[in-house]
């Protein structure tokens, strides 16, 4: 069984992924309620697999196996819970070889766009050239691909078969950083694959443990059965983690870092790796092993060569390229580097890995299964559930905008029978609970005296603070949950929400002089109904602001410290320091903005994605389309603006261009500048369906004319 992680450098694009096509073969239903007798578990018939598997040496194929179930009822879940706790009665350990390939950039270099099909064939012949494979998945986030592939002999014994990514990028999303993930079952163990590409440079290593977190929060696999809350991560028997982490060395001179290669001397140089440092404070990779690094580090090199780096930044060595395991019965066989592949200034690594694979032992299995039946049939069939709730009335303090809160409560299985639990939508209500809040998790099953802890977890982001902002909307809301077969308990969830200008339309911030925590919520409410297009001689009580303050401060702020900063709008900025950039813009103090440029970047951003109407307002979206390639008509568009959205939209323009001035020192790019900016300016309207790539690429389009333009609009 191996794994093939790709790495490649693309064109900039927002977070996309490609995944393999229809399966080949649909799965058999099976209901886990009925005797083992009547349906096989686990295994095909050689017939089945020679069907399955096509006469190419590589199969495409979503799902090798699965066991899904038709149903999910209170004795199905009871069932499996039972089979769960009594697994090592029928089940035994059997050793199987894993080996983990690096085949990115390092191994192989295409110049033009990611092609998926060639990346295919490069690894498929780089396997073995002896053995015969299936494909399972092949899953892909920009420069990020993960392909898993097993010997065909052993298919049969894959199911489960699920992938996802998460973008890390700027503003959360961008898939320049961040995962991708597969999971599968084989046999009886559950195993997750992911690799990542973790933010750079020397200092990062906090932007390093967040990217790593938000994978670990964010990456959410579905699972077969439907009544069941996603698995995260962390919920598989065995996870194998690879990519270009990016940590680094040290408080060590370059120079002794350098010495200490040449004497082999490793164990020395890796007591300054960052990733050992961060492990062993437990701020990443809690609880994952790596195995002792025997090879020279593996960046940073003159591409075509083995020489360190002797560009003018003259890069330090460092790890940055790394396997690391979680789980039972793991061994580490091998862990290389490869360096005789020169196309990079990376060089790959490998390892391979035995792995103790639970596998079943079916006559076992059928009499821990006819047990529990038999068990099950003993019970009283008139009990009904019963459930206890440690608390029922909740209220979150000073929420403010894109910062989780949380709060738990317990519910406690008091009665004599097992119990399924779900939050239920109320009448007329499409969800469980509004926007902002969310149960985790929001279903579940309980065997009689045990008892789990649920989440409640409220996050106001961009698609919700409008409507809080404005006071059209409360944090108030009921939330129902029902047991079944049993009773409903009801749920109160109130909050203060702290109004933010993030959330906030262009009009209000611009008749806002004073920072939006210092105003009266009626006042805020009058403001945020104004309409877009006033009457010239309207200036209420005070004459407006050309642009809102709060914009301005952050593109001043851009302006003086960062006109010439590499990386800019590529690298994402640290939450915490976000955190204090918007209460900064919504109190006034401190009086300049705090943290570094690229959290600044990311406020703004966030900031524009936020605006109730975009800078180009939801009524000339589709014209705009249309006019992309066409300065003059494009042109006009601008010119019928509201007066303060036009001024936002030549103040955001001048700025652009100023960076561009300046790209020989910053390497900022107008495409990247322009797919960026045109996607926030240009939204479409809430009524209409997300844009496709094509109405992307005109929104890149249309503002790159801008930004072209020898005078602003």
């Amino acid at each position: 069984m191996c794994a093939a992680r790709g790495m490649e450098r693309s064109e900039h694009s927002s977070e996309q992924h490609q995944q393999n096509g229809p399966w080949l073969r649909s799965a058999q239903k099976q209901d886990p309620s009925r005797s083992p007798r009547s349906y096989p578990r686990l295994h095909k018939t050689k017939s089945d697999i020679t069907d399955m598997v096509r006469v190419a040496d590589v199969i495409s194929t979503n799902k090798v196996e699965m066991l899904p179930f038709p149903k999910f009822g209170l004795r199905d879940n009871l069932i499996k819970s039972e089979l769960l706790k009594k697994e090592p009665t029928y089940t035994s350990i059997k050793d199987f070889r894993f080996q983990e390939l690096d085949l990115s950039k390092e191994a192989f270099f295409f110049n033009d766009t990611p092609k998926e099909e060639e990346w295919f064939k490069a690894v498929s012949e780089g396997l073995h050239p002896g053995a015969k494979y299936a494909k399972i998945k092949l899953i892909r986030l920009v420069g990020i691909m993960l392909l898993l592939y097993v010997k065909k002999d052993l298919a049969s014994h894959v199911s489960e078969v699920e992938a996802e990514t998460v973008g890390t990028g700027i503003m959360g999303r961008m898939g320049n950083k961040g995962g991708v993930a597969i999971r599968f079952r084989f046999h009886n163990t559950h195993i997750c694959l992911v690799n990542s590409h973790l933010a750079a440079h020397v200092d990062e290593y906090e932007r390093r443990n967040q990217d790593f977190r938000d994978i670990c929060s964010r990456m959410q696999f579905p699972q077969v059965d439907p009544t069941l809350p996603p698995l995260p991560i962390h919920k598989h028997d065995v996870i194998l983690w690879l990519g270009d982490l990016n940590y680094r060395l040290k408080d060590i001179d370059m120079e002794k870092a350098k010495k200490l290669i040449e004497c082999k001397d490793y164990i020395t140089l890796y007591k300054f790796d960052q990733l050992k440092q961060q492990m062993e404070e437990k701020a990443v990779f809690d609880g994952f092993t790596e195995g002792e690094i025997q090879f020279q580090p593996t960046y940073k090199y003159d591409t075509g060569s083995d020489e360190w780096d002797t560009s003018e930044k003259c890069r330090a060595p460092a790890w940055c390229d790394r396997i690391l395991w979680k789980g039972k019965h793991i061994t580490q066989l091998d862990y290389q580097s490869v360096m005789c592949l020169k196309t990079s200034d990376h060089k790959p690594v490998s390892s391979i890995f035995n792995i103790g694979v639970k596998v079943v032992n079916e006559e076992l299995y059928r009499k821990t299964f006819e047990e529990i039946v038999r068990s099950l049939d003993k019970m009283e069939n008139d009990c009904i559930p019963s459930a206890t709730l440690s608390q029922r009335e909740f209220h979150f303090k000073d929420v403010k905008y894109m910062q989780l809160q949380v709060q738990t409560f317990t519910i406690h299985n008091d009665g004599q029978v097992a119990c399924q639990y779900e939050f239920i939508s109320k009448l007329d209500e499409p969800s469980y609970s509004k926007q902002w809040l969310r149960a985790n998790p929001s279903k579940g099953f309980l065997t009689p005296g045990s008892e789990a802890q649920i989440e409640l977890e409220l996050f106001v982001n961009n698609q919700t603070a409008a409507r809080l902002n404005s006071g059209e909307e409360k944090l108030e809301d009921i939330l129902i949950l029902h047991l079944d077969r049993g009773k409903d308990f009801f749920l109160s969830v109130t909050g203060d929400y702290l109004h933010s200008c993030f959330g906030s339309s262009i009009q209000m911030l611009c008749y806002m002089r004073e920072p939006i925590r210092d105003m009266s919520p009626d006042t805020i409410r009058e403001l945020a109904h104004l309409p877009l297009q006033m009457k010239d001689d309207f200036v209420g009580a005070e004459k407006p602001l050309d642009v809102p303050k709060e914009l301005w401060m952050m593109i001043d702020h851009l302006h003086r410290n960062a006109s010439q900063q590499e990386d800019l709008f590529q690298q994402p900025g640290l939450r915490s320091e976000f955190e204090a950039i918007r209460d900064c813009l919504d109190t006034g103090f401190p009086e300049s903005i705090p943290g570094s440029n690229h959290s600044v970047v990311e406020a703004l951003l966030l900031f524009l994605e936020g605006l109730p109407e975009p800078v180009i307002c939801f009524d000339h979206y589709n014209r705009c389309l249309e006019c992309a390639g066409d300065y003059n008509s494009s042109n006009e568009i601008i010119s019928i603006l509201p007066l303060h959205h036009k001024n936002v939209f030549k103040y955001l323009m001048s700025f652009l261009r100023e960076l561009l001035s300046n790209s020989i020192k910053n390497h900022l790019d107008i495409n990247i500048l322009a797919s960026i900016f045109g996607n926030l300016i240009l939204r479409p309207p809430p009524d209409q369906s997300s844009p496709s790539n094509l109405d992307k690429r005109k929104c890149q389009e249309y503002v790159q004319q801008f930004l072209l333009a020898t005078k602003g609009p």
